[in-house]
């Protein structure tokens, strides 16, 4: 059993939708994305929660012999907490990590399908269909995302250092070559 929720808009960061990828070694590849939402959002923030809460009551009668474990993990995180010291665009956000195995589809504001992979990048704005589930794997037990489609709505400033046309020209405005190694 999942729980879906369709997000509000929210900051796709950490973007890796098109080819599958292993997060660590020895892990399978996944398609995945975190998404940021904002904290003034309370209608995503809402349904997340909501989705949270009935999958823990799900995993108990299903997965965890009746009772919801002391150290359960759940997916919604704050990012001023956790984030905001190493990467601002987590300042005044909660986050979610959602993966898949299979390819989500994504589709542009138009509801067409995204194909070209620069169109979809870490740091434009999206809607997102994800699934929250229950699990018990090896001792661990939580609540996590499975990413189904992403919708982007807008463009932003790419995460990640990015380089995109406007910045790479914008590198090299500069007509001095004393920078040249030689």
């Amino acid at each position: 059993m999942s729980t879906k929720v369709i997000t509000g808009t929210v900051r796709l960061s950490y973007l890796n939708v098109f080819k599958p990828k292993a997060i660590s070694e020895g892990q399978d590849p996944k398609f995945s994305v975190c998404l940021l939402i904002p904290k003034d959002d309370k209608a995503t923030l809402k349904k997340i929660r909501d989705a949270i809460e009935k999958e823990k009551k799900a995993g108990a009668a299903e997965k965890w012999k009746g009772k919801v474990p002391a150290n359960l993990k759940t997916p919604l995180r704050d990012g001023d907490v956790e984030r905001a010291d190493e990467h601002p665009e987590y300042a005044g956000m909660y986050f979610i990590n959602a993966n898949a195995t299979k390819k989500p589809v994504l589709l542009d504001e138009y509801k067409e399908e995204i194909l070209d992979q620069t169109e979809l990048y870490s740091g434009c704005w999206g809607r997102a269909n994800v699934s929250f589930y229950s699990f018990d794997v090896n001792g661990n037990r939580g609540i996590a995302v499975g990413l189904n489609a992403l919708q982007k709505k807008r463009d932003d400033e790419p995460l990640g250092g990015t380089v995109t046309i406007e910045s790479a020209a914008a590198d090299f405005d500069d007509e001095d070559d004393d920078d040249m190694l030689g």
